[in-house]
């Protein structure tokens, strides 16, 4: 099937996209040279700060979450690729405010390139920056194997809760601390039923059998080596739900944290009948869904699917996350 999407030169995407947000949001939201998102608050701002890196193409993320309570500056590479690091170390510059930088990467090759050698120059510096690895995908290697697992939607949350410890005080290493021990008690799997297009060259990334479903499905589309029947939205909800309690180990008497993100083309209808699914089986098992989200938060262009998140929740992470935000695509 030929791809049909409403654009212009295939080389400006990037450029383009980034240019509309801006615009939508410029209130928010300003965008400076080298593809780097910032946020207005960040002019005021005496606290750690946030800064984050990934490709274009998945909106809203990364950059709708730009904003205030959560990430201070987005530097955006072109379609599915990482920026390069000099953009990086500029901005981690422009939002070190004198209180540290924490600098926020999903596991992905490109990405990680980029960040390891934006840590070397930061180093030859002097600035106090923090690298924190999302690393949530529970398909492609065991919790003891965790660096080799692929960064999905899991970043989202991470940015809000690290964005909310800064803005209440905390220190480089206490913000990283308890970033990451949110990070290390998250889990997701991801299923789609159909694959996405390269939005520049309306290549496929991956196929789907007509009466399949990939389970552990990538964030660009790479396969998870977990194709099935498809199967129905309960028995798939019970599927993938069961895999990411057993990974995280949770608990009769726990809290958690739930997410469907949808992949680009998955219906609100179908993400809501799963969610009721997952909230029975979790209910049945006496654990309680404490914060959520339902919807299209990290996609890939037009595949069809979603990803589910869990995380393990306590007080203190329960209020970082429910504390006051307002970015494109996320407000509380």
């Amino acid at each position: 099937m030929k791809m049909k999407k409403f654009i212009n030169d295939p080389a400006d995407l990037t450029s383009e996209l980034l240019e509309g947000l801006a615009l939508a949001n410029s209130d928010l939201i300003e965008l400076r040279e080298n593809n780097l998102v910032v946020s207005k608050a960040l002019a005021d701002a005496d606290r750690v700060t946030i800064v984050t890196l990934g490709g274009s193409g998945h909106e809203p993320a990364i950059s709708g979450f730009v904003g205030e309570g959560m990430v201070d500056i987005s530097v955006v590479g072109d379609v599915f690729a990482a920026p390069g690091p000099q953009a990086c170390v500029e901005a981690l510059k422009m939002a070190d405010k004198g209180h540290g930088v924490l600098f926020v990467v999903l596991n992905h090759a490109g990405d990680m390139l980029t960040a390891n050698l934006t840590m070397k120059q930061v180093k030859k510096l002097g600035m106090n920056v923090k690298k924190l690895v999302t690393q949530e995908d529970v398909s492609n290697a065991p919790r003891e194997n965790s660096d080799d697992r692929r960064g999905l939607v899991g970043c989202i949350p991470t940015y809000k809760i690290a964005a909310a410890a800064a803005r209440a005080g905390k220190n480089l290493d206490e913000v990283y601390e308890i970033a990451s021990r949110f990070a290390e008690n998250m889990a997701t799997l991801a299923v789609a039923v159909r694959g996405a297009t390269h939005p520049a060259t309306g290549g496929a990334l991956s196929e789907v059998g007509e009466n399949d479903m990939e389970v552990g499905m990538g964030q660009h589309g790479e396969g998870g080596g977990g194709a099935r029947p498809l199967a129905s939205a309960d028995d798939t909800a019970v599927l993938m739900l069961d895999a990411l309690l057993a990974d995280i180990g949770i608990r009769e008497g726990e809290r958690v944290m739930l997410i469907l993100n949808g992949s680009g083309a998955t219906t609100l209808m179908e993400l809501l009948i799963i969610y009721r699914k997952c909230v029975k089986h979790l209910a049945e098992k006496k654990i309680e869904i404490v914060a959520n989200e339902v919807g299209e938060l990290l996609t890939v262009q037009e595949q069809a699917g979603f990803q589910m998140f869990l995380a393990r929740m306590d007080d203190e992470l329960l209020g970082y996350y429910n504390a006051p935000c307002r970015t494109p695509y996320m407000k509380k």
